[in-house]
């Protein structure tokens, strides 16, 4: 009986092997567009539409910046009560290209982690009971002179306030940092599928800005442990998941007719309209 039990698990281990195998194959060879956006900067976008990754159909659009020199700028854009699409943040403050950011208060607006932008702190951290921290509280982007970076939480109560960052945006969970795969909870926002929206940062220093789209026939969306192959498929050697779901948009000036260039699930329909409005967003700037 043992030896049967024992048989079965080695088959079925041996079948998940295959399969992530064949995933990774699929993602690495599939013909991915390229569109150099702007300066340093490329969009790259592939649909698999024959249920080829994850045994599911799936979308997936990312910028690839390079992130030397003085341009492109990263920085934070927010507001602190009033809801806005991604590509309203955009266009408003001459951005080119922008990313929803993390999470926030759909009813009341206003960022639910805590945000500071040029040394101001514009929201505090909303914890959870018993004064505990979410998993998307645990980690941050953090941005100096238009360069971004990650940084993980010390486990101290006042890690973010002493950062000594000018922007600071907390946002989670970590995937991948320095290289490591960060261990994640076994909750149903970590194993379903959903549309997210990551950043990962190479060892070159290239920043991606990440979109999977989702709850839709032509993109299925995916876990975090599934976000976290693609971003190490990618080579990131650490990674951040956003706010995602219905918040999810990619938005580049001048691709689409509005910008938009994943498939936001919120007007449940397969085209670029359904941007949810947000609190906050990651920008990308060129000179102005």
């Amino acid at each position: 009986m043992l030896k049967k039990s024992f048989f079965i698990c080695f088959i079925l281990a041996s079948q998940v092997a295959i399969a992530q195998n064949i995933d990774s194959v699929n993602f690495k060879s599939a013909k991915w567009a390229k569109q150099r956006v702007a300066p340093k900067t490329k969009l790259v976008t592939h649909h698999f539409s024959n249920k080829e990754l994850f045994a599911a159909n799936q979308h997936i659009a990312y910028l690839e910046v390079r992130n030397k020199g003085r341009y492109p700028q990263f920085s934070i854009g927010y507001e602190e009560k009033e809801l806005k699409t991604t590509p309203t943040f955009g266009t408003e403050r001459n951005a080119f290209a922008a990313i929803n950011g993390t999470f926030f208060d759909i009813k009341n607006g206003g960022s639910v982690d805590f945000i500071k932008s040029e040394g101001k702190i514009i929201n505090e951290n909303r914890l959870e009971k018993n004064n505990r921290r979410a998993r998307h509280q645990q980690a941050a982007v953090v941005i100096n002179d238009g360069k971004l970076t990650l940084k993980k939480w010390d486990g101290t109560s006042t890690w973010e306030q002493n950062l000594p960052d000018k922007d600071v945006m907390n946002s989670g969970p970590l995937l991948i940092f320095n290289n490591n795969i960060e261990v994640l909870d076994t909750t149903a926002f970590t194993k379903l599928r959903h549309p997210r929206s990551a950043i990962g940062i190479k060892p070159n220093g290239k920043i991606i800005l990440l979109t999977v789209d989702g709850r839709q026939e032509n993109s299925a969306g995916m876990s975090l442990h599934e976000l976290t192959k693609i971003m190490k498929w990618l080579g990131c050697i650490s990674a951040i998941n956003l706010d995602g779901g219905g918040s999810t948009a990619l938005w580049v000036n001048g691709t689409t007719e509005n910008g938009v260039v994943n498939y936001p699930s919120d007007n449940k329909k397969w085209d670029h309209d359904g941007a949810r409005k947000v609190a906050n967003v990651i920008l990308l700037k060129g000179k102005q």
